[in-house]
Order: C-alpha cells, then structure tokens, then sequence
C-alpha cells in the first residue's frame, strides 16, 4: 500500500484512510475520487492514473474545500497544496550516467549507437526521466533510435527494440536506454530473439524483483530504487497537517503549467550488481501502482 495508514494512526490515532486503487484505469478513478468526497474526506492524496486529465478531480475536492496532495505524478492545469515525489530529473540522468560508465567500461562508447526507450508520453514523470537521460547522454553517445513507449509497455517496448534491431543492425546496438524494469524485460527480450549472444548495457528503474534477479545474472546493468516507504510517510505526514489545518514549507517548488506547487522531492539510489546488498530490500522493491 503506498499511502501509509500506519503513519496516519500514529499522528492522528483518530484519523480514518479511506484507500482505493484504480487499476490504472481513470474512469474507476475519477469514481473512487467522487466516493470518497462524498464520504467526507477532509484531505485528498492523489496518485493520477493520468495526471493531464484530472484537474476537474482536484477542483471537486477544491469546491468541497479539501486541500490536494499531487503523489508521485504532477497533477497540471490546476493549482493545489503539495506534490511530492522524487527528483524524476535526476533518475533519467543517473541512468544515462550509469549506462556511460558502463559503455566506457566496456570500451564501446564510440563502436555504435544506442536506443532510448522512454515510458508513456501521458506521463509526466516520464518526460522528466526523458529529460535527465537526454541531459546525460546529449553530445557524448549517438542515439540511433528514440522511442516514446503508451502505457510503459513491455510487449510495446519489445516491438520497439525489434524495430531498432531491423533498423540499425544488431552489431551496431551497443547499450539500450531503458526507462523502467518492466520495458527492458521487453528489451531483453527482443535482444535475445535476434541472437544476441551478450547482452550490452541496459538500464533500468523501480527495482523489481525480476530486475534484481537479472543484473546478479548479468542480463541488466543497474536499476533505480525508489524508497516508496519514504516517499508515502511523506505524504502522511503532510495529509495529517492539512488535516488539522496546518500547511508546512515545502523546500521548493515545481511549475505544472498553471501554478507552482509546493513540492518534496526525494533522492533516487542507483543499483547495480556491487551495491544490491546496501541499496534494495528484497521483497519491497519500488513499484508505480496508481490509486
């Protein structure tokens, strides 16, 4: 669960969470947002299935005079009290970084080009990684194709890296730019049905178990571990100051088109085979369910 009642009960024994999980569908969503102002929720903490498109959630909640806490996804076109995620900025450009030194560990940087497989154009987080990995790789690596992948799917991203092999050739591929876990499992994939006998370097991002297993083999060269426990007390702790009127100083602000939001960003932890051990707990891996 990434919003944490535990928190909740422990500042405000008497506060009651309503949760729900949408399923990544925003229909369900906009119905469990309407439900629960209709229960009475004093605070609404919004992970959005699509950020672009719920503004009419947020200004329910604004006529019902319930302050809004944008989670994980800056929520656009509307003004509201807090959003609070991690430097999305700064994973893209950890990745790219970690994919350079890997390329110039393995002596490749200048013997081709690489592939970038980006997440879902209607996510605005995605952008951000985008934006970071461009900032890091711009200038000192080709980039033979790009790719904007609907949904972060893997299945899609599979098809993309296809694309690219029939495109570019396979000998001339020498590291992949993977957004997240699930859409370099498609990769991999893909790879391996062309006849890769090694794998280049290939990143990647929320520290899934099926990632973590592949960079031990060999099969993935790092992944990027997001402590959603931090992340969710976070927004405990400001959802209960809301609650009782109160309204903490945020350390900075973000932009979303419409106002700037008071805004906590938390800082990524980059994992590779060396540093599994520190950096992840098995079993609690970061994910990106939306509720």
């Amino acid at each position: 669960m990434l919003f944490r009642s535990a928190k909740v009960k422990q500042l405000c024994p008497n506060c009651k969470v309503l949760y729900a999980n949408a399923d990544q569908d925003p229909a369900k969503q906009q119905s469990q947002v309407e439900s629960v102002l209709t229960q009475g929720a004093k605070v609404l903490v919004l992970d959005a299935v699509d950020a672009g498109t719920v503004a009419p959630l947020v200004n329910q909640a604004k006529q019902k005079n319930v302050p809004v806490l944008a989670y994980d996804r800056l929520i656009s076109g509307i003004a509201y009290e807090y959003y609070v995620s991690f430097d999305n900025v700064k994973v893209g450009e950890v990745q790219g970084k970690a994919l350079l030194d890997e390329l110039t560990k393995r002596g490749t940087v200048d013997k081709g080009q690489i592939v970038m497989v980006n997440g879902s154009p209607t996510d605005p987080s995605a952008g951000d990684y985008k934006k970071g990995a461009h900032q890091a790789l711009d200038g000192k690596i080709k980039i033979g194709r790009e790719f904007d992948t609907p949904d972060w799917s893997p299945d899609k991203a599979q098809q993309q890296m296809e694309q690219a092999i029939t495109a570019l050739g396979k000998d001339q591929i020498v590291g992949v730019y993977s957004a997240n876990d699930g859409m370099a499992s498609g990769i991999i994939a893909a790879m391996k049905r062309a006849g890769y006998a090694t794998l280049p370097p290939i990143t990647g991002q929320d520290a899934e178990l099926a990632a973590v297993q592949r960079i031990i083999t060999g099969e993935q060269t790092m992944t990027i571990y997001l402590n959603i426990r931090q992340q969710a007390e976070k927004s405990a702790e400001l959802a209960v100051a809301l609650a009782k009127g109160e309204k903490p100083s945020a350390p900075t602000k973000t932009n979303n088109g419409t106002a700037d939001i008071p805004t906590f960003l938390l800082d990524p932890i980059a994992v590779s085979k060396d540093k599994i051990k520190d950096s992840v707990q098995i079993g609690r891996a970061s994910c990106r369910e939306r509720v």
